[in-house]
Parts: C-alpha cells; structure tokens; sequence
C-alpha cells in the first residue's frame, strides 16, 4: 500500500469508528490532511478495485476533504505520534508542577478557627463562670443567676451570646479572624465599618469595636492605598512686608499656543502693592534662562529682596529659602493672578489663539490699573501714587511739587500697609482648626503620593500614600524634612498637610525591608519585578521594583547589573513576546474578519 492509500486509509477507519455521529449528516464534515493529493481523490473518474470498494463504503458519508500542512496542525496526528511506539525510555512524570504552588498560602477557614475556639474557651479565666454554669448547675441555678445568662447557650462544644460565637481571649485566635474577615482577598480589606460588620456576623468578644477598629488603622495596605482625611490646618499668611518690592513672587503659565517663539508667561507679583509683570517665555526655559528675565524685566528696575531659583541666588549671591515641595499655598497670591491673565487673553485672543503676546501688555495694564481686594488701591497708585488716563485729557493741570507727590506716595503706602495687616488678620482668625500634628525626628511618616510622579503603567492602581519615612529634621511647624531614597528626585521637605501618622500595632508589625545581599563584596538588592524598559542609545535600562519596597524605590537598571536575575529578564522578555504575539493575532482576525465582510456586501 502506498502513502497516498495509507492517508486515505486512516480516513476510512476514522470514519467507520464515528460511523454512529457521521454517517447521513447533513451539513458536510470537514476532513483536514496534510497530504494534498487526497483533494483530488473523490473527483477521480478511473480507479482501481481497492479504491471501488472504498468509494461504496463511503458513499453514506457527506464529507470534504481539505488540505492543511502540517506545520499549520495545532496537534500533531496522535495515532501516528503514540508514545508507546517509541524506543525511548519515558522521563519523568511530574503531576503537579511547582509552579503552582508559588502563590499558594495557608488560609483559615471558619471550622478551624472554630475547633481552636472549642479548645480553648477553658483556658479563659472571664468564662470559667459561665461554663461552669453550663456545664455543672444550669439547672439547679437560681432565677437571679439564669438572668444573668439568659443570652448566653452552649451548642456543639462553642458558647453563644445572643446566637453568636463567643470568642476567648486569645490575641492568636482573634488575628486570625480578623485576616479572615479583612485581609483575606474575598474579604478586599474594607474599611472599619464594613469589617466590624463581616466579623460580628458570627463572632463577639468584649471590646471587639476598639479591637477591630484598631487593627484595620495599623494595616500596613490599607494605609498605602487609602489618602488620609484632609486635615483642617491653621492659616499661615506670608510675612507682610512694609515697602514695595521687599517680597516678590513669581509662577509660570504654560501650555499657551505658540506665538512669536513663546509658550508661556513668567508673572512676577509685588506682595505689598500686587504689582504685577507679565513677560513673555518659553515653558521649556531653565533656571537660568528665567534668572536672565529677572534680570531684564525687573532687576533693572526695582531692588528687592527675593527668593528665587539657585541659578539666580549664584549669580546675584542670594542666600535661597525654598518652600516646602507641593504646597502651591505658599505662592497664593501669584497663583490668584493667572486665571485673571488667562481670563482677558481668553476674551481678546477669541479669534485668533497665536497672538496673544501682542496683547500681554494691556493685561499687564488692566491688572495692574484695577484695585486689589487685598489693599483697597490699584498697584500703580500704591507705586506712583496716581492713577494712569484711558485717553488723553484737553484738561490742563499743574504738574505737583515733588515733595507733595512724595508725601502722597508714602501716606498711601501706609494705608496698604495696614490694609494688608488687616487682610492677614482677617485669614487666621475665625477659622476652625483641628489639634495640629507633630512629628518626632527619627519617627516615620507617609507621604501622600498625589504630586509623586511614579511613571507606572496605571496611575489609578498606584499607592494613595508611599513610604513610610523617616523624618530627619522639623523645619516649621508644617514643614518636615523626610530621609528619601536616591530614586526620589524631589524636594526632600514636604508641607504638613502632605504627611500622615504611621499607625502599627505591635501584634502585626509591617512588612521589613530586607537588607542588601552582599555578592563578592558588593551590596545588591532582591528583584521582585521588571516593570518596564527603554534603550537609551546602544544600552538597554530595565526599571526594577524591589522586593520589601515600595514603587517609590524603583529604579532604572543596565542590564549588568541584572547578572543574577536572568530569569526575571526571560519571564519579562517572555511577556513581551506574548504581547506582541497577541496584539498580531488581533490584526490578524480584523483583517479576515473585514474581507469577509466586503466578500458579502461584494454578493448582495
């Protein structure tokens, strides 16, 4: 028999062992083989006794033959592949690979926290008297002593208090079911309320309000995927200055359309007469293109005590004071001032959005015309202790003497000076505030992680809190200075109102960090994950997430120094490859998906 009889002869038998499903069918079966000449075989009109006899034998069956290489086949043919064929003595046989047992864990169950109550409800001194009762003179008791128990029943070995389990006072058996009920992912770690609730479905002990409520405040999870309550902290004005320019602030509006090479305004306020300078920028202008503005636009012009960008401090041999990190209320006022700026460049620049530099002068002049709320006056009475015209005036008028408009300028200084006191009085008092909150050096806090950059795949599912760290120095009273990792590229001294407590109860300490691994001499860290990956010129980095730390702490990584953690790389190159796969597939599927289509609009 030769190949072509043999394929067509394993057809044969496959039908007649399928005879009872196949046979008579209506709709036709496919019948897919690698041998392509088996197409051709029903269409033949001359053949042989052998192929007569197999004609009329598979007359009964609808069936077409399809021709598919075998490279193609997702599964080989397992009758030619059968493995007691082979020479080779079989390997061994694992029935359940590791691999599945790396994220198992041991979980209570509610039997076997049952059974250890069971065991040890007579080791609880506070409940010998009511299973004694129970157990020896339930029926012998007085009416005073069964009103005392009236709540109380035994049944299955467990004691009852209004038909819930009474638990012992056992610190291992009361973790346990608060895992159970809160750390447990069927649980999904809820809040105090909900886990109190789940737990007293089925269990009381005394105090297990305070119990409950204290542990689920320490869970170390919790507290870094939940942002703390805002707190209510006292107002803390700037310092009021008594003379214009003393104190100066500045801020940046990006984001504006291109005009004449600029994209963004640098405003610079007076904090005394609300002065305001508009000058137009770029928003990718570093600290020294912006020291250079100052230079122009206000040096020249005005002596000041400022605080401003190293690069300026250097060059004009300014000792700086920088702000906390992420606390914009430090800079109120110049923050107050962009929206007015955005607001006329809005109404004016309607039409065409690209020119609004040639308008930034008549803001400046609006701004700078209109009294402010914060002293009474406008900034260019307070400066030159008059008010500018809208249009000339027939109307002739002596010029002053100087020492009157002298006299005029510091009167009117004097009014916004206490003006502005008033306004600060105005802030602080009234307000309701809640206990402040300190922090001891060498304690540890979180960090709220809103203004964190952690560049992650999905900043939705990032740490609401990160850390804890350790405070290292107490600036103010609302500014503290946290020890950060080298990752961090921050402003290590962050605004109170961005730290929190680190609640830890001492019965479920959080997770330490584990120390470096010392390798020939060399520290180096655990690898948990490879979360990312960028090539910067012929060198691939590899971001790496720490084992024991948090995604504050990850890090950009040669491949080098990853020598010890090659199946990491396989397992991330390996996902890349799948995605990539998959993402193929998917085009793959539109593709054939949009030519069926278009075959079928082709027929009607």
């Amino acid at each position: 028999m030769d190949t072509h009889d043999k394929e067509l002869h394993a057809i044969i038998r496959a039908l007649e062992f399928w005879r009872i499903f196949l046979e008579g069918t209506i709709e036709p079966i496919i019948v897919f083989t690698d041998h392509r000449n088996l197409e051709y075989w029903q269409n033949n009109k001359t053949f042989n006794r052998r192929h007569a006899r197999w004609h009329l034998l598979l007359a009964g069956y609808n069936f077409r033959i399809h021709y598919r290489p075998g490279k193609q086949s997702n599964k080989p043919d397992a009758l030619s592949r059968r493995p007691d064929h082979l020479d080779i003595p079989p390997g061994e046989q694992i029935m359940l690979p590791p691999k599945i047992f790396a994220n198992a864990t041991y979980v209570d169950t509610e039997s076997h926290l049952q059974t250890l109550i069971e065991r040890t409800l007579d080791k609880d001194e506070d409940l010998e008297e009511i299973l004694h009762y129970f157990q020896v003179k339930q029926e012998n008791a007085g009416i005073t002593l069964r009103q005392a128990f009236k709540d109380y029943h035994m049944e299955a070995g467990l004691l009852f208090y209004q038909n819930k389990i009474v638990v012992p006072n056992d610190e291992d058996i009361k973790l346990r079911l608060l895992h159970l009920h809160h750390n447990n992912p069927l649980a999904g770690h809820p809040g105090r309320q909900r886990t109190l609730e789940l737990v007293t479905r089925h269990y009381w002990w005394p105090g297990m309000r305070s119990y409950v409520y204290n542990h689920v405040d320490s869970c170390e999870e919790c507290q870094r995927a939940r942002r703390p309550k805002p707190l209510q902290l006292p107002t803390q004005p700037l310092e009021v200055p008594t003379a214009p320019w003393q104190i100066v602030s500045y801020d940046m509006i990006v984001g504006l359309p291109k005009d004449m090479g600029h994209d963004a305004i640098l405003v610079i306020i007076d904090s005394f007469s609300k002065y305001g300078i508009f000058v137009p920028t770029e928003s990718t202008a570093n600290a020294a293109c912006i020291a250079d503005l100052f230079l122009e636009h206000y040096w020249k012009n005005h002596v000041f005590q400022n605080k401003f960008t190293r690069a300026l401090y250097k060059r004009l041999a300014i000792n700086p004071h920088f702000s906390s990190a992420y606390h914009p209320e430090s800079d109120g006022q110049t923050e107050r001032v962009n929206p007015s700026i955005e607001h006329f460049l809005r109404i004016y620049c309607r039409h065409s959005r690209k020119d609004w530099v040639k308008w930034l002068p008549l803001a400046q002049f609006a701004y700078n015309n209109a009294p402010h709320s914060a002293t009474g006056t406008s900034p260019f009475m307070c400066i030159y202790g008059r008010e500018p015209t809208f249009s000339p005036s027939n109307i002739e008028t002596e010029v002053p003497e100087a020492n009157e408009r002298t006299n005029l300028i510091l009167r009117i200084q004097e009014e916004v000076a206490s003006a502005l006191r008033l306004s600060k009085e105005r802030m602080t008092k009234g307000k309701p505030e809640e206990p402040p909150i300190n922090f001891e050096i060498g304690e540890r806090a979180w960090l709220d992680a809103k203004n964190i950059n952690l560049k992650s795949t999905s900043s939705k599912l990032n740490d609401r809190r990160l850390g804890p760290f350790k405070v290292i120095e107490k600036i103010s009273d609302l500014a503290y200075r946290l020890e950060l990792p080298k990752s961090m590229k921050v402003h290590n001294v962050f605004y109170l109102g961005l730290l929190s407590k680190v609640k830890e109860d001492p019965k479920t300490p959080f997770q330490e960090r584990p120390p470096p691994i010392t390798i020939e001499g060399e520290e180096e860290y655990e690898v948990e994950a490879i979360v990312d990956h960028k090539r910067e010129g012929d060198q691939m980095f590899y971001k790496i997430k720490w084992k024991g730390y948090g995604p504050e702490s990850n890090t950009w990584e040669p491949k080098e120094n990853l020598e010890n953690a090659e199946n990491f790389l396989k397992k991330y190159h390996a996902m890349l490859l799948k995605k990539a796969h998959d993402a193929a597939k998917g085009l793959r599927g539109g593709a054939v998906l949009q030519t069926t289509q278009s075959k079928r609009r082709g027929r009607s």
